[in-house]
């Protein structure tokens, strides 16, 4: 079976739209920015949602502690070798929605590119804008995101790419 089968792929992926991107990316940003002190590389932005809009994935970062960190996810991911050597082919599937839900933080305010540096910085709201509501089926998008961008902000790029084993 292909591994880029709809088969493989959550429920949620099946119904995302790039505002659910812009959501997860906003929030990753958050704590990408939080914990860091510093804005991500724009190239990080595209594994946010291969990892989270994939059910086998999302199920991992969800069980893992947000304390335990990268390298125990990354563990983890090997056990089942197949789901982590697939995540480079769901991250060059997703590409686009990737693209569309940055684009669309970008036009909602909830994302600014500095494309001199190639940085995405997540923003925070106005006193006017209201946070998003997501659905409560959806209630783990939130802290998962959350814990991809502290995970990632503790390393450096190059130790990201590297431990995910993808190519950007």
């Amino acid at each position: 079976m292909d591994r880029r089968s709809p088969r493989n792929l959550s429920e949620t992926i099946l119904v995302q739209n790039p505002a659910l991107g812009a959501y997860a990316l906003w929030q990753f940003g958050l704590a990408y920015q939080a914990n860091g002190g510093r804005q991500a590389i724009l190239p990080l932005s595209f594994l946010v949602l291969p990892i989270i809009f994939h059910k086998a994935t999302q199920e991992i970062v969800s069980a893992t502690h947000k304390s335990s960190g990268l390298r125990l996810f990354v563990g983890k991911l090997s056990e089942k070798r197949e789901i982590l050597l697939a995540l480079h082919d769901r991250t060059k599937l997703l590409r686009e929605l990737s693209f569309e839900s940055i684009v669309l933080g970008e036009a909602a305010a909830l994302l600014s590119l500095d494309e001199k540096h190639a940085l995405i910085r997540a923003n925070t709201l106005s006193e006017d804008m209201k946070i998003p509501k997501i659905p409560t089926r959806l209630k783990w998008l939130t802290p998962a995101c959350e814990k991809l961008g502290y995970w990632f902000s503790s390393h450096t790029d190059h130790q990201v790419i590297s431990m995910l084993k993808v190519e950007l």
